[in-house]
């Protein structure tokens, strides 16, 4: 195996873990706050230790360093919360393709925040594929009623999108210098101290068995994915990282059905073919230079 395919692998490995993530929704019973507080709390534990067997540098390089890794501690922090809020209100498949609007608010947000303080109008290209994705959205909500859970489920889910797109392009733009492993690190333990403040449920109150999900949640599927994907990029571009994870929400929707028995109906399937094929041509159209 060369370093190629080792490194798709590895990539492969990152994007099934993090498809993973959202069963932790549904198997572990604590409100989504008490789930994200554990699990940042594991999985900075466990980044910190890798990091120093690795003998790598903990510390930052400067203070404005530390001010960037609070802000984006603070977004990641809120968009783990509205993710898994998102999972329990409108199940696994259906979250994750809310959530998976990501890539195309990236193609608006990440003008509005570019480091160099240039903006561009968005593309008649652009502005198609954002009406695709609304209608691929629209195609899964079962009612237009917002006191339907799976309707405000959806609505979370996108909400998560924003945040993730937002802690996407400040990192790019600010914290890109790092690596995996030693950025979450960072990003974890501030989303843990920030919410640890308002856990319903205090650790003492944890059952086992729920603990034993959140180190699993923790470490295996928080801190290795970002280490194995961190680890792919050495060998492969981050087209080809962006491409594979659009195969986030089959994996997850795969896992939902085998372990959850989740099923999806007709609209679901076509509104998630709109939503991640949109997802797909956005992210092959940036790499050919739009």
């Amino acid at each position: 195996m060369n370093v190629q395919q080792q490194s798709l692998l590895f990539l492969h490995s990152a994007v099934l873990l993090f498809g993973g993530t959202a069963l932790f929704s549904k198997l572990i019973g604590l409100p989504a706050l008490d789930i994200t507080v554990y699990r940042t709390g594991v999985a900075a534990i466990v980044l910190f230790v890798l990091l120093t067997l690795q003998k790598k540098k903990i510390t930052l390089a400067s203070s404005k360093d530390y001010g960037v890794a609070l802000v984006l501690g603070i977004v990641v922090g809120i968009h783990w919360v509205t993710y898994f809020a998102s999972m329990q209100m409108a199940g696994v498949t259906v979250g994750i393709i809310a959530f998976f609007t990501y890539p195309v608010l990236t193609v608006f947000l990440e003008p509005m925040l570019s480091k160099t303080g240039a903006t561009t109008r968005p593309q008649v290209k652009d502005v198609i594929i954002a009406i695709i994705v609304l209608v691929g959205v629209f195609l899964l909500i079962p009612e237009i009623n917002l006191g339907n859970q799976v309707t405000i489920g959806i609505i979370t889910g996108v909400i998560s999108a924003f945040f993730f797109s937002l802690r996407n392009v400040l990192h790019k733009n600010y914290f890109s210098h790092y690596s995996g492993p030693h950025t979450m690190l960072y990003q974890t333990l501030v989303a843990f101290l920030m919410l640890g403040l308002f856990v319903e449920v205090p650790p003492m109150e944890v059952k086992t068995n729920d603990w034993l999900l959140i180190l699993l949640a923790g470490a295996i599927f928080t801190a290795m994915p970002h280490a194995l994907f961190a680890s792919s990029l050495r060998h492969l571009s981050a087209t080809t990282a962006g491409l594979i994870s659009c195969l986030q929400p089959l994996y997850g929707s795969i896992l939902a059905f085998l372990l959850l028995s989740e099923r999806v109906n007709l609209m679901t399937i076509i509104g998630g073919a709109l939503v991640i094929s949109a997802a797909l041509f956005e992210t092959w159209s940036v790499s050919k230079g739009r």
